[in-house]
């Protein structure tokens, strides 16, 4: 018998005003009409008086089209945020991250850095990107996920595409090819990620899969695969050819945009 070769790993990565004088007593006239002045209820008010209930309204008549993604955010911060205006937050926050999207899928402890955003709006955020992950999730599941395509796209970009650190993750495919689990098999780092092609196909194996689609995101935001990515996917494939498995794509996931490994024909 031939000795068994080690398993080789794979490495992911890619290419003070000053006081005024005292003033004399004032005459009984300029009393009355600074009582009159403080007495108006609409000089005390701050600028952003009513303005959620004006908003909701707008909201209600014309729907989220009609809205900025700030003031999308804007609203949102209201439900942590109970009184005050939350404009400015959301405006700095958009400015810190560039988007809504990179808003919502920014690490918690990024969120907190921003000068307003405290832990019950942070949470609040990360919950949000958490319901909309589900909620594309949902749209995929039990379904034929080949035939539902560009609904893979959109999940695996709101899934990875604004992770701080590489994850590789594993779409489980049953012989209708519709979706029997969806498992993040490894993390890594900013720019590189471990991937075991053996253990690969034995989740496959367990969860008795007929198909494979693999993803990871490049943090960088260029979706271009490296070599590494390249010959890991060839491994995955040839291996699972052996055994019964398809890999049908490897996909590659950055904020500007995603790569097909199988569309651009590299394995």
């Amino acid at each position: 018998m031939s000795e068994e070769k080690p398993e080789q790993t794979f490495f992911l990565n890619e290419p003070s005003a000053k006081l005024s004088p005292k003033q004399p007593p004032v005459a009984a006239d300029s009393a009355v009409r600074n009582a009159e002045q403080k007495s108006d209820p609409e000089e005390e008010l701050p600028h952003y008086h009513g303005h959620r209930e004006r908003v909701r309204q707008r909201f209600q008549k014309v729907g989220h089209a009609g809205f900025a993604d700030y003031e999308m955010l804007e609203i949102l911060l209201y439900r942590s945020i109970r009184q005050g205006d939350t404009k400015p937050l959301a405006k700095a926050l958009l400015a810190r991250f560039g988007s809504l999207a990179e808003v919502l899928g920014a690490p918690e402890h990024l969120l907190r850095e921003v000068k307003g955003c405290g832990p019950a709006v942070a949470f609040d955020l990360k919950l949000v990107a958490a319901l909309t992950h589900r909620v594309i999730r949902s749209d995929i599941r039990e379904k034929t996920v080949l035939s539902s395509w560009s609904k893979v796209m959109d999940y695996c970009v709101a899934a990875m595409a604004y992770e701080s650190r590489e994850q590789f993750r594993i779409l489980f495919l049953d012989k209708k090819n519709a979706l029997i689990a969806d498992e993040v098999q490894q993390v890594g780092t900013v720019d590189h990620t471990p991937v075991y092609p053996r253990e690969v196909i034995a989740r496959a194996l367990q969860l008795a899969a007929s198909g494979i689609i693999l993803a990871h995101n490049h943090p960088s935001g260029d979706p271009t695969p490296s070599k590494a990515d390249i010959e890991m996917t060839r491994t995955i494939a040839n291996i699972g050819a052996q055994m019964g498995i398809i890999v049908h794509d490897h996909i590659i996931i950055g904020k500007n945009g995603h790569a097909s490994l199988k569309g651009l024909k590299l394995f």
